[in-house]
């Protein structure tokens, strides 16, 4: 009896340890800030207005007066340098949608991307008919690829945190290896620690 009384005990000690949680569905556009840290809303918003900034600099209208033809771009390597993790290859998928969806440019794929790409071509060699296979050396080179970083200070004292992060973007000429534009965005986030009371 003593048993079952202390399995009895044991258990609803466990099930009111338990926490119950709450699960609701937000708008992907909607702004959230949780704990401070980089975030979607961050992501989305940095894109969007360097884009904007990037295609309405000299850069696009001297290459197509020049070329006749709109640019094909790529987006490179954006490294994490900050204070902490930021999924960059979420972030450059920003950067690649907002840059297609402009129509201003052409897109061609990542280095990642064409290392798929070209494994299906020489699947197709071996498995495809002759109709339908694509062309080996047929690939289309970049005229410009997006290089960047994002970086971050942290000031802490007391209750209260303030993150600055910077994102630094540079297009460059692939061919010439000139820089065409550069572009910088700001964010500063305080965050304030609520005291507990006990």
């Amino acid at each position: 009896m003593k048993k079952v009384l202390l399995l009895c005990v044991i258990a609803l000690i466990v099930a009111g340890c338990g926490s119950s949680s709450k699960v609701y569905r937000l708008d992907s556009e909607t702004v959230t800030d949780v704990s401070g840290k980089w975030n979607d809303t961050d992501a989305r918003l940095v894109a969007e207005e360097m884009v904007n900034d990037c295609l309405s600099r000299a850069w696009l209208l001297d290459f197509v007066a020049a070329a006749g033809k709109k640019p094909f771009v790529t987006v490179g390597n954006i490294r994490n340098k900050s204070s902490e993790h930021i999924d960059t290859e979420t972030f450059s998928t920003d950067f690649e949608r907002e840059l297609i969806n402009s129509s201003q440019v052409k897109f061609v794929a990542t280095r990642d991307q064409k290392d798929d790409v070209r494994d299906e071509r020489f699947d197709q060699r071996d498995f495809a008919s002759r109709e339908t296979m694509k062309e080996i050396r047929a690939e289309t080179g970049a005229d410009f690829i997006l290089l960047g970083a994002i970086k971050s200070i942290v000031d802490e004292a007391g209750g209260t945190r303030i993150v600055f992060y910077q994102t630094d973007l540079e297009l460059i000429n692939i061919e010439t290896a000139e820089k065409v534009w550069i572009g910088t965005k700001k964010i500063k986030k305080e965050i304030s620690k609520k005291k507990n009371k006990w």
